[in-house]
């Protein structure tokens, strides 16, 4: 049913279009956002030393157990629509992922190439965990499992390339009526956004809409050729399943 509460997991790795695509929800009337819930979990268990690592473990909850209690809960502001960005590369050690039974699962992709070049960016030395691939991969299986059926799987490029279409057609596998106003935001921050933002969003604060990537045909560096298959026999077991945009 269309006006049924919904909560929304979107599983994505990083340098893709995630936190737009937040935005894109946020701007529905009838949606709460929740920004990368387990990002404080992830700090505390892995010791990575991100930017304000030390403010964000302080600030927020590090205990996965009791946010995914959070995540299957109510529905924030008596919304209907709870859109939870999920970052794959924060799933570590195997915790539990018994509750996703209670949550609708996506999975955002983007081609891994455009993932690394992007990733190089701020970083040298990049793993497929490091983007979250093999994570979103065991997710993505685990929600197979549980459900016994293939989840949504949509892509950033077919997004960027044609927004309305794309998010008419994620909107009627969610069971939820298309607004317009997902296609374009105010500029700037939001309360919603965790206080890394101020490190991560220097890009998408100043977004309205969504907007084509520059740099598409940047050359990938030879010395990550292996690196690149690697990530891109993770992404092609998801890519088959995204929703077409013909």
């Amino acid at each position: 049913m269309k006006n049924s509460p919904k909560k929304i997991g979107m599983w994505s790795g990083p340098r893709n279009i995630s936190t737009a695509l937040m935005r894109s929800f946020e701007n529905r009337s009838d949606t709460a956002v929740l920004d990368e819930p387990f990002y404080a979990y992830f700090l505390n268990e892995t010791g990575i030393k991100h930017p304000i690592y030390k403010q964000v473990i302080q600030t927020y909850e590090t205990s996965w157990k009791n946010i995914s209690n959070t995540l299957t809960g109510p529905i924030p502001n008596g919304k209907s629509i709870w859109y939870q960005k999920l970052m794959t590369h924060h799933w570590v050690k195997n915790a539990s992922l018994d509750w996703l039974e209670k949550i609708h699962n996506c999975f955002l992709i983007r081609n891994p190439k455009q993932v690394i070049i992007s990733y190089l960016k701020i970083h040298n030395d990049i793993t497929p965990e490091l983007i979250g691939l093999p994570q979103q991969l065991q997710i993505f299986n685990t929600v197979v499992k549980k459900t016994n059926k293939i989840p949504i799987v949509i892509s950033s490029e077919d997004i960027l390339e044609n927004p309305k279409l794309m998010l008419e057609l994620l909107c009627d596998l969610l069971d939820i009526p298309f607004s317009d106003q997902m296609l374009q935001w105010p500029k700037g921050t939001r309360d919603s956004d965790g206080i890394w933002g101020e490190y991560w969003y220097k890009n998408v604060v100043q977004t309205t809409s969504f907007k084509k990537p520059l740099n598409q045909n940047k050359k990938m560096p030879d010395k990550l050729a292996n690196l690149l298959e690697e990530c891109m026999s993770y992404y092609k077991q998801m890519e088959k399943y995204k929703i077409s945009n013909e």
